[in-house]
């Protein structure tokens, strides 16, 4: 028999704990005070000196971010010594804690973001400490209960992750995170997740027996019988081991691992694919269950089949969430030849989110146009931007307007990846007739071969779709609409308005390309052609 890597589920207690050492709540925010928030990543920020990992390296930017805006807005008062950031401050009386204002809130939200991107434990525990400090304070943070419930979820707490995601849901009303998906995806997985067990169990009702016992001992042991070939006494301890880790409320990563290597065992019985090997010879192990399967028995390899049927969609569902229909309402792709010609020969206008359009009265003129198209988190007042969308162009990163129905969706995103994963979760059925394939996934840096070093910065959905329609020079009207590079203020979606208007875009080049090109310009619009 292969031997695979042995993953030792651990001991836990009935009440799941969470990375900093209490019990896991989504509706019971632990109480943190902006002082011991700021001491610990004042703290951390000196442990990631020199750290050549790049998403520590991200984090230790936000850190000190973070510390400059709080000492730049700590005023200054004689007689007074800074707060001590390198060691945890003593108790203050009630009402002398800092309060988190406007010019800290975006700094340390970008703290909690970066931490939870590094995967490891100590900025797990960070990312928490950062959104109960948020919510402390503001119990309605929309994007501090959005982080408490993906620190939750990393932690494997599906249940409380769920209800935090909710919370969030109840203070937006625009998903552009794709939340509501989220929710459901780890609903489910729980439910096909109980169901696999509940199967596993129903076969070897001994297995109830070892669900008290320490759940280590049991798989230790379960292991070793299995080894020497004695599969029904291995059997009861294996299940048992899910049994107890489900009972002691284990993280969900945990329970996964438990049982991403039981149906490796039995499908290595079976001799299937996918097993590690295929079942020897002349084994002289029992006779196989409906738990076991065997390659002589077609009823047991059925029944393994529906197992690992169940196993793969509780996984898919919390990637992804449920999605009724897997062809997205049967979308037909895009090619880049394919969306020039069905662009030719017609007149285009692209309306910024600005508040320049925002204040206007040019709706009649913009629905005049053969293809209005939008960006992002488009707001719609038909008075100021016109009715139609034609075309959406998007970042993958966000889901804003993903459920409002257009012609063709296109949809940018620098890493491969990343956009196909953000078009399997996001992409609402239905919502599109046209999707833009990978050979339209990021034009600027693809289709232009536009370095690094010829244009540093991110290019933004406006720009990679302007440049597009430039590069195909098909349509004989070409205007801009709004383009002011946010001088004006954003106009978009209400949820969208507390996003940043993010530095990693480099708004003054983008105006220049756009000016060198222009054969007219008013304070609304810049025509192209």
């Amino acid at each position: 028999m292969t031997k695979a890597r042995t993953r030792w589920p651990r001991q836990r207690d009935a009440e799941a704990s969470t990375a900093s050492g209490g019990t896991v709540a989504a509706d019971r925010v632990n109480a943190m005070d902006l002082e011991t928030c700021l001491s610990a990543c004042a703290a951390h920020s000196t442990k990631l000196v020199a750290s050549l990992d790049r998403r520590r390296i991200a984090l230790a930017e936000a850190l000190r971010t973070l510390l400059a805006t709080h000492a730049a807005t700590v005023p200054a008062t004689s007689g007074t010594s800074p707060l001590p950031l390198l060691r945890r401050p003593a108790k203050t009386a009630s009402g002398s804690s800092l309060l988190l204002g406007d010019a800290l809130m975006d700094p340390l939200l970008a703290v909690g973001d970066k931490a939870l991107d590094c995967g490891y434990e100590d900025e797990t525990k960070l990312a928490l400490m950062v959104a109960d400090t948020v919510l402390t304070q503001r119990k309605r943070s929309r994007a501090g209960w959005r982080l408490r419930a993906r620190v939750l979820e990393a932690m494997g707490a599906e249940s409380a992750a769920a209800a935090a995601y909710e919370r969030h849901l109840e203070l937006t009303e625009e998903d552009g995170f794709g939340v509501a998906a989220k929710v459901a995806g780890l609903r489910e997985g729980a439910r096909l997740q109980a169901e696999l067990v509940r199967r596993l169990a129903a076969g070897c009702p001994e297995a109830r027996e070892f669900a008290d016992r320490s759940v280590t001992d049991s798989w230790a042991q379960g292991l070793e019988l299995h080894a020497r070939g004695a599969r029904d006494e291995a059997r009861p301890l294996l299940i048992g081991t899910l049994l107890g880790q489900i009972a002691a409320d284990a993280p969900v990563r945990e329970i996964q691992q438990t049982l991403t290597h039981y149906l490796g065992l039995l499908r290595e019985e079976a001799g299937a694919a996918g097993g590690g090997s295929a079942t020897t010879a002349g084994h002289t192990g029992s006779a196989p269950t409906a738990g076991h399967a065997d390659a002589a028995r077609p009823e047991a390899l059925a029944d393994l089949t529906a197992l690992t049927t169940l196993y793969a969609e509780q996984r898919r569902v919390r990637m992804r969430g449920p999605v009724d229909d897997p062809t997205f309402g049967g979308v037909r792709w895009l090619t880049l030849g394919e969306f020039r010609d069905r662009i030719a020969g017609k007149s285009i206008c692209l309306i910024a989110n600005s508040k320049r359009v925002g204040s206007s009265s040019l709706g009649a003129e913009i629905d005049d146009y053969d293809l209005v198209v939008r960006f992002n988190s488009y707001r719609i007042d038909p008075a100021a931007t016109g009715r139609r969308t034609d075309i959406h162009a998007t970042i993958h990163k966000h889901g804003f307007n993903w459920d409002q129905h257009v012609d063709t969706r296109l949809v940018f995103g620098g890493i491969s990846g990343d956009w196909k994963y953000s078009l399997r979760n996001r992409l609402v059925p239905g919502a599109q007739t046209y999707l833009g394939d990978e050979s339209l996934r990021w034009p600027v840096r693809d289709i232009g071969r536009l370095s690094r070093e010829a244009w540093p910065s991110i290019p933004t959905s406006g720009f990679n779709m302007l440049w597009l329609l430039d590069f195909l020079d098909v349509s004989p009207r070409l205007d801009l609409i709004g383009f002011d590079f946010y001088e004006s203020g954003a106009y978009r979606l209400p949820a969208a308005m507390r996003l940043p208007i993010t530095s990693v875009h480099e708004y003054t080049s983008e105006k220049a390309w756009v000016m060198e090109r222009a054969q007219s310009v008013t304070d609304t619009r810049i025509c192209l052609r």
